[in-house]
């Protein structure tokens, strides 16, 4: 992706210390920043990314820092929410950079209504500018202190923040009982699945895997069992510590702004990975994505066992080694 940052930089924009970068991915060029600049990124894969690139990386804060460098994100309460946190931290500049297909224009014309906007620069279908900090100026813009949905607590930008995903539904009405002691939610998100999974007494030790931050911190909040383990990981790469006899999951599709069904495929190896010989994967997926191969590949058995014309379920067994 083009830089707009360097190109604001180039054009007047200055930036002073300490320094914080909020929700980049990579795609976006930090080249132009010094390396030891704070980068705020709860997806773990792209936390990962700035930390090997010298970058401090943190999932979230609230120091105080001079200057708020933010990458705007598609959801527009997560995107209003990120202004409003980034003014009660920053005493100096809030640089936003945004993409046209992410409303970017929509929020430069909310914001010019409440300060005087520098820039703002176009370039790369996306647009940079930048304002005073003002802590009192966007805070009805705050994410609320508790959001709830179908009984649970969810957060601004997580996915299905506003209620039960229908996938993971259907999934949970078709899985048995007696899936055995241990057991992983692969992309566990804000803890449905696992909050229906512990309902069976046979399970002794569940793990959590899930790559947001912000969902992972509300699973702990709606998963609050002590035979709960959370792991704040990208379940592609995850290890169990030990074999677990049953994965169960409804793999995202998505990376950033693009559909990845590899993301998926990437799921279903490692759940093969982490399955003892005798496991269990119970998995749903949209209709229309092609994971039949894969869990050929990697499983010695595998039905479809329920579905409709928008997902269907797998249960797989036998994972081939």
């Amino acid at each position: 992706m083009s830089s707009r940052l360097s190109l604001a930089l180039d054009s007047g924009l200055t930036l002073s210390e300490p320094l914080s970068v909020v929700g980049p991915t990579p795609d976006h060029d930090l080249s132009a920043l010094p390396n030891g600049v704070e980068v705020v990124q709860p997806f773990k894969p792209f936390h990962d990314h700035f930390r090997d690139r010298g970058f401090a990386a943190v999932p979230e804060t609230d120091s105080a820092c001079e200057d708020v460098v933010l990458f705007m994100p598609r959801p527009k309460a997560q995107a209003r929410a990120m202004i409003d946190h980034a003014c009660s931290r920053a005493s100096g500049t809030v640089v936003v950079d945004g993409a046209k297909t992410y409303g970017v224009d929509s929020l430069l014309k909310d914001i010019r209504k409440r300060v005087e906007i520098e820039g703002p620069i176009a370039k790369a279908h996306g647009k940079i500018f930048w304002f005073k900090a003002d802590p009192d100026l966007f805070a009805d813009w705050a994410a609320p202190a508790a959001q709830m949905a179908d009984g649970f607590q969810t957060a601004p930008g997580v996915f299905s923040a506003d209620g039960v995903d229908p996938a993971s539904a259907l999934l949970r009405e078709t899985l048995p009982s007696g899936l055995g002691p241990r057991v992983a939610d692969l992309g566990a998100g804000w803890g449905y699945l696992s909050a229906g999974l512990l309902q069976d007494d046979t399970v002794r030790t569940l793990h959590l895997v899930e790559a947001d931050f912000a969902a992972l911190t509300c699973a702990r909040i709606n998963v609050p069992d002590p035979r709960a383990q959370f792991h704040w990981a990208d379940a592609v790469t995850w290890s169990a510590p030990e074999p677990v006899d049953t994965v169960v999951m409804n793999p995202p599709f998505h990376t950033s702004r693009s559909a990845d069904p590899g993301l998926g495929r990437g799921f279903i190896t490692a759940a093969a990975r982490n399955l003892s010989r005798s496991g269990h994967l119970w998995m749903v997926a949209n209709r229309h994505l092609p994971y039949e191969t894969t869990l050929t590949d990697a499983f010695a058995r595998v039905e479809e066992i329920a579905g409709d014309n928008r997902f269907k379920v797998f249960h797989t067994s036998r994972p081939r080694r």
